[in-house]
């Protein structure tokens, strides 16, 4: 018996070595400040005597270090918020060993270049924002790689060619902000497979033909923006029956044609319709009268037959602004 008890005893000393040689041997906030000082290494400052230059050092904890947070329990680095920070350059490969990362903003920054594909081992994020940058190529099509990912926001920045349909394997994705970019061809049908999303921004690019009608059967939808691009087609009779949480529908500066659904009223929740500046024709819909929520009302710039109603009060105006 004894001896029995002293062969399990030595083989739980063992197990926990061997652990502890892992933990040694593996990735740890070691690689994650090496990582980082390589990041550092690769980012032009606006000003000689930039704060980050000095902070970022291997003298100090690198959970110390600005804009960096890290996990209470494993001290990994968890968050990179460097948001209007002054600071440009590339992106290295070595971020992707930052395996713990959950959050990365580095908006409206100088950022340029390509996203190097290393980041798709991130498979932890949950938010990516590198709006307000000067970031070039196609939109990566490893972000399909990254499951849990809830916002994706690349607006304002040089991102040209297709959007990959490799989107639509993020089903964690709740926000796609790809506006004031120069992405062009048609909108992906997968986007629509995408069962949690509720803000699609893709106002100002080079994007053409309809709507996918995939998009109109996103239940948890809450924004809508296609402004200013060259997209066409009709909307569809029952735009509103599978919308029930439609906030905002902002189509204006298109080619969109047909008739105004006369469903529309039935998207309750719509603040903001955006319809100015395309081809289409008929009536109006009375309907629009129900919406009790409804703020702004842009329809100029059409072919109506009747432009108002005796029962509706409401202002078209040339120009298209929202914020949300």
């Amino acid at each position: 018996m004894e001896k029995t008890w002293f062969l399990y005893l030595t083989a739980v000393a063992l197990a926990h070595c061997f652990l502890a040689c892992l933990a040694l041997n593996g990735p740890n906030s070691t690689t994650d400040q090496s990582a980082l000082l390589v990041f550092k290494s690769y980012i032009t400052f606006n000003h000689p005597n930039h704060l980050l230059a000095t902070n970022w050092s291997s003298a100090t904890s690198v959970c110390d270090w600005i804009g960096v947070s890290c996990g209470k329990r494993h001290y990994r680095v968890v968050a990179l918020n460097l948001p209007n920070m002054g600071i440009g350059g590339t992106i290295p490969p070595h971020i992707g060993n930052l395996s713990f990362l959950s959050y990365f903003n580095i908006t409206s920054n100088t950022f340029h270049g390509h996203l190097p594909s290393e980041l798709a081992r991130l498979h932890r994020l949950n938010v990516v924002d590198f709006g307000v940058n000067n970031f070039g190529g196609d939109v990566p099509a490893w972000f399909g790689n990254l499951p849990k990912l809830q916002y994706l926001h690349l607006k304002n920045n040089s991102f040209t060619g297709l959007v990959p349909a490799s989107i639509s394997n993020i089903s964690t994705l709740e926000s796609l902000d790809l506006m004031f970019n120069f992405l062009e061809g048609s909108v992906p049908e997968e986007i629509g497979y995408l069962p949690k999303l509720k803000w699609l921004r893709m106002r100002f690019n080079n994007f053409s033909g309809p709507i996918p009608p995939t998009i109109f059967n996103i239940s948890s939808l809450e924004l809508i923006d296609f402004t200013h691009n060259m997209m066409s087609g009709n909307l569809p009779e029952d735009l509103c029956i599978f919308l029930p949480k439609l906030e905002i529908l902002a189509l204006s500066w298109n080619e969109f044609d047909g008739q105004i659904p006369s469903t529309l009223g039935e998207c309750r929740e719509l603040q903001i319709i955006s319809l100015s500046y395309n081809k289409f024709s008929g009536f109006i819909p009375k309907a629009i009268g129900n919406l009790t929520l409804l703020q702004i009302l842009y329809l100029g710039g059409n072919n109506y037959k009747v432009m108002i109603h005796s029962h509706l009060l409401f202002t078209l105006v040339p120009f298209d602004i929202y914020s949300k």
